[in-house]
C-alpha cells in the first residue's frame, strides 16, 4: 500500500518550516505504511563541501571518535552530526569517495544512506511518527524534500529496505507499487558497474534514474525513459539537488494528488496529506495523469 509525500518550496521564507510541514504530511499517512518510514531533506549548501549520511545498528560504538578516525584517514577536517542511529558527515566535496572507502574499513557495520552536497536521508523501522520524533525532523530546514511510509510486500522490513533509496549524489526516490521486471533491469545495471545493497525493486528504480542522468539526461527525460523501460504498477516521487519530479505508470492505479500555489508544489498519496498546508484552499489541486512526467526545478 505505502504512502508518499513530497514538498518543493518556491517561497524561500518557508524553508525553516520544511521539516515540520513534511513530517506532518507523512504522519497523516501512517495507516498506509506502519512498517518503516523515511525522509530526504534537501538543505543548505556549503560551497566546496559535501555530506554523507550514514546509519549504524550500534551508534554508540560506531559514532564514537568517528570525526577523528575519518579525519586521520582523509587528512582533512571532518564534522559529524549525530541524530539517533544516523549521522551526517561533512567534509570537502572532493574527498567524498575517499571517505566512503575509508568508512568501509573503519566502520564496516555502518551503511551509507546517501551522499551529495545538500541531501540528508533518514530512515528506520517504525511508524512515521516514531521515526519523525527519533530524528527531530520537524526542526529541519531546506528547499524541498520527499518522504515515505512503507507497508512491505516483496522484501523484509529492515532499515535498508525502507525508502527513500539513493543511488547517486543528491538523488533519491520513493515508490508506491511493484515493478515486475526489476530483476532484468538490475542485471543490466550491474553490467554497467552499478552495485546494489538490497533486493528491493525500488532500489532498482532509483539506480535506473541515476544511470539515465549519468548518461546526460535531465530528470524529466529520465522519468520519460522509466515509462518505457520499467514494467509494473508504480508512482515515483524523485528528488535531485535542484528538483522534484513525479510520474505514474500508464494504468495509474496507485493513488496520487498534486497541489500547487505560488509558495510550493506538494504531492501526497491522498489529499489528507496536503490538507494542513498553508493556503491549500486556494491551491490548484489535481490528480497527476498516467504516463505523464511532472517536474519542477529551482
Amino acid at each position: 500500500m505505502c504512502g508518499i509525500v513530497g514538498l518543493f518550496l518556491k517561497d524561500r521564507s518557508l524553508e525553516p518550516k520544511l521539516g515540520a510541514m513534511l513530517s506532518e504530511m507523512l504522519v497523516s499517512l501512517s495507516d498506509r505504511g506502519p512498517d518503516s518510514a523515511g525522509i530526504a531533506i534537501y538543505g543548505e549548501e556549503r560551497d566546496g563541501f559535501g555530506k554523507i549520511t550514514v546509519q549504524s545498528p550500534e551508534p554508540g560504538k560506531d559514532f564514537r571518535a568517528l570525526e577523528a578516525d575519518l579525519s586521520g584517514e582523509t587528512g582533512v577536517p571532518v564534522k559529524v552530526t549525530v541524530r539517533s542511529t544516523h549521522a551526517v558527515i561533512e567534509l570537502p566535496l572532493d574527498r567524498i569517495e575517499e571517505a566512503r572507502s575509508a568508512l568501509a574499513r573503519l566502520r564496516p557495520g555502518m551503511r551509507i544512506m546517501g551522499t551529495g552536497q545538500v541531501v540528508e536521508i533518514y530512515k528506520e523501522v517504525g511508524r512515521p511518527e516514531e521515526v519523525a520524533d527519533r530524528f527531530a525532523l520537524a526542526g529541519m530546514r531546506g528547499s524541498h524534500g520527499i518522504g515515505h511510509t512503507r507497508m512491505a510486500t516483496e522484501s523484509a522490513v529492515t532499515t535498508m529496505g525502507a525508502h527513500p533509496f539513493s543511488t547517486g549524489a543528491d538523488q533519491c526516490l520513493v515508490h508506491n507499487g511493484s515493478l515486475s521486471n526489476h530483476n532484468n533491469v538490475r542485471r543490466e545495471l550491474v553490467r554497467e558497474g552499478m552495485t546494489f545493497e538490497t533486493e528491493n525493486d525500488t532500489e532498482v528504480a532509483a539506480a535506473y534514474l541515476t544511470s539515465q542522468m549519468a548518461h546526460g539526461k535531465d530528470l524529466g527525460a529520465s522519468l520519460e525513459g522509466a515509462l518505457e523501460d520499467l514494467d509494473g504498477f508504480f508512482t515515483f516521487v524523485v528528488g535531485t539537488r535542484n528538483g522534484f519530479g513525479v510520474v505514474r505508470d500508464p494504468i495509474a492505479c496507485k493513488p496520487a494528488v498534486l497541489a500547487e500555489t505560488d509558495q510550493y508544489v506538494a504531492f501526497g498519496s491522498e489529499y489528507r496529506a496536503l490538507a494542513g498546508l498553508p493556503g491549500i484552499d486556494q491551491a490548484k489541486v489535481w490528480e497527476p495523469e498516467p504516463s505523464t512526467v511532472y517536474f519542477w526545478e529551482h
